[in-house]
């Protein structure tokens, strides 16, 4: 134990260190790195995937799960995939730095906000390897130090992806140690870096409800999380059939095991003549429903909806349902049963529509549109770091924006309070 926090110790006091240098580094510089890694990512393709087959015949021998494996795997199109990430993120607008809101007070001050870097991010995921290159190019874009320990399935791919982004750091005049990528699997590793809040500045787990959770328990620093994401797709009085249909069925079933997947359905009583259709289409691609009574009665082979369906994220071919009187008590519902990650109502009423916006107290929350959209890339962040259904800080997509704050600034000439 005294070995593995020596070494987290020593990561979190070169983190710190760099963080002061990646503050004040140029965008030029920035993105020269980001370059570089790209260059260094493709060029060393063989080794990430020799690597990469490597962790895979262990999990397999492992048994590792197929969901898990198939994360865990790099192809060449992963490789270059990642490169493209890299030189995509170098393209997007450098926040740090910029001033906001900048007002002349009666004294004479001018008073606004700059955007400045978090500082030392330390990110803790599973088996993704691809991640470790996402993560250090947000990271780095955005002005902090990472500190990055991916998942020990893939701890020999993380490394010689880190070989990599090493090489991008020192060829732009970097420190090598803005990014480091945590070399042991023993997991007193997560412990010691989750309570480190002289070196570590805040925590995002990427991974499974019971990571973030003992994550959560943990840290002794501000964590960027979702633990789940129970999902709602409410259909309300004026609901457009077609459109209805259509949202719902790319909520659900585009893909299963995401996030931003819908695992709930709420049908208003004037508009439960939709539901059978709706559930029919459903069903003909596997999707089980499981109801309260009334769904029961207008579904055909609809099963049962216990209390806890209503809070499950089921990431499967399974999805609760349940027949409300009207917007206010889907409202009611979502508030009590969801995630806070993402919410949509198909409605052709403009006030229905504004009152959802308002009311329903989730990340992002949506009119007439898929719930799959919740997603970085998507909202135009570029890319993500994560999704936090947290109320401070950052809320929704995290993005480079998400990993900066603000700081008040004042400009005067010789002022003086009275």
């Amino acid at each position: 134990m005294n070995t593995v926090k020596d070494y987290m110790e020593g990561l979190g006091k070169a983190a710190r260190a760099a963080s002061r240098d990646m503050a004040k580094a140029s965008t030029a510089a920035k993105n020269n790195a980001l370059l570089a890694m790209a260059q260094a990512i493709r060029a060393n393709a063989e080794q990430l995937l020799a690597a990469n087959a490597a962790d895979v015949a262990e999990a397999k021998a492992n048994g590792l799960e197929p969901a898990m494996l198939d994360r865990l795997t790099l192809t060449a199109k992963g490789v270059e995939t990642m490169a493209q990430g890299l030189e995509q993120v170098a393209a997007l607008a450098d926040p740090v730095g910029e001033i906001t809101d900048l007002k002349r007070q009666p004294t004479g001050i001018q008073v606004g906000k700059m955007r400045v870097p978090l500082g030392v991010v330390g990110i803790i995921y599973e088996a993704r390897p691809n991640v470790t290159a996402d993560a250090a190019a947000l990271c780095l874009k955005s002005g902090n130090a990472a500190i990055l320990r991916g998942g020990k399935e893939a701890l020999r791919s993380n490394q010689a992806i880190a070989v990599c982004v090493r090489a991008g750091l020192k060829a732009a005049g970097l420190p090598e140690a803005a990014v480091q990528v945590i070399e042991t699997t023993d997991r007193a590793a997560v412990g010691a870096l989750v309570a480190m809040p002289q070196y570590v500045d805040v925590i995002v787990p990427r991974g499974g409800k019971g990571l973030i959770e003992r994550i959560s328990q943990e840290a002794r620093v501000p964590v960027i999380k979702h633990l789940d994401g129970n999902c709602h797709v409410y259909i309300d009085d004026s609901a457009d059939p077609v459109k209805a249909l259509k949202v719902l069925m790319n909520a659900k079933t585009q893909r299963l095991g995401t996030c931003n997947t819908a695992e709930s359905l709420l049908v208003s009583r004037k508009a439960a003549a939709q539901l059978p259709a709706l559930a029919q289409a459903l069903q003909a691609k596997g999707v089980e429903i499981r109801g309260c009574a009334e769904t029961q009665a207008l579904v055909a082979g609809a099963k049962s909806a216990t209390e806890e369906d209503y809070y499950t994220e089921y990431l499967a071919a399974i999805i609760s349902c349940k027949v409300v009187a009207d917007a206010s008590e889907a409202i009611a519902h979502i508030n009590k049963y969801s995630s806070a990650h993402t919410d949509a109502i198909i409605t052709e009423s403009h006030a229905n529509a504004m009152r959802f916006l308002r009311e329903v107290d989730s990340s992002s929350v949506m009119v007439n549109a898929s719930t799959r959209f919740a997603d970085g890339f998507e909202y135009g962040l570029g890319a993500e770091i994560g999704i936090s259904t947290d109320k401070f800080h950052a809320r929704g997509p995290v993005g480079l924006e998400g990993l900066t704050s603000q700081k008040w600034i004042v400009l005067g000439n010789g002022e003086v309070r009275g």
